[in-house]
């Protein structure tokens, strides 16, 4: 009976080989916590505004993007060769995004366009994260906050300045 949970065993270890250290079980957790918290954080605001994709769906097109480029790193594929796997991410999320963009009655009534956006950013952000680029991934984060959080308001402040201009009859 030894020998089978022995062979049992030794599976077992082999199946996890794909991490060889503690260094590179390290970078493989930091890479794919990254890209859940930056995505999450997209998330958090896309949900505050009470947007349908928001910190769950922004979390796992963060970590799925990252794990769609990790794996072929740890695989041995050369950083030029990762133009493919790109290429089918980009794609995926842009069949995600499309998702998300709602056309109503009138031409000009089109919603979504925003958290579509912000779901291709969250999946760039994601690749960065995944390549080991955690300062890029971050900064590009801070970056979409700002666009998401602070131009929000100033869009709102002018379309409140504009509604509220009154023109009076007879002047110019």
């Amino acid at each position: 009976m030894s020998e089978v949970w022995l062979e049992i065993w030794s599976t077992v270890q082999s199946e996890f080989a794909d991490i060889p250290d503690a260094g590179e079980a390290t970078r493989i957790v930091l890479r794919l916590g990254m890209a859940v918290m930056l995505g999450g954080l997209l998330g958090y605001e896309r949900e505050r505004s009470g947007k349908a994709a928001g910190l769950r769906t922004h979390m796992l097109v963060a970590l799925g993007a990252a794990i769609f480029v990790l794996v072929p790193l740890q695989g041995g594929m050369e950083v030029g060769d990762l133009s493919r796997v790109l290429q089918g991410v980009i794609a995926g999320i842009g069949f995600l995004g499309a998702g998300a963009i709602i056309k109503l009655g009138e031409e000009r009534e089109i919603h979504g366009l925003t958290t579509s956006a912000s779901i291709w950013m969250t999946a760039a952000i994601g690749v960065a994260a995944g390549m080991g680029r955690e300062a890029t991934a971050v900064v590009s984060t801070l970056m979409a906050l700002f666009v998401l959080a602070v131009l929000r308001r100033v869009e709102a402040r002018i379309a409140s300045k504009e509604q509220n201009r009154v023109i009076s009859p007879g002047s110019k």
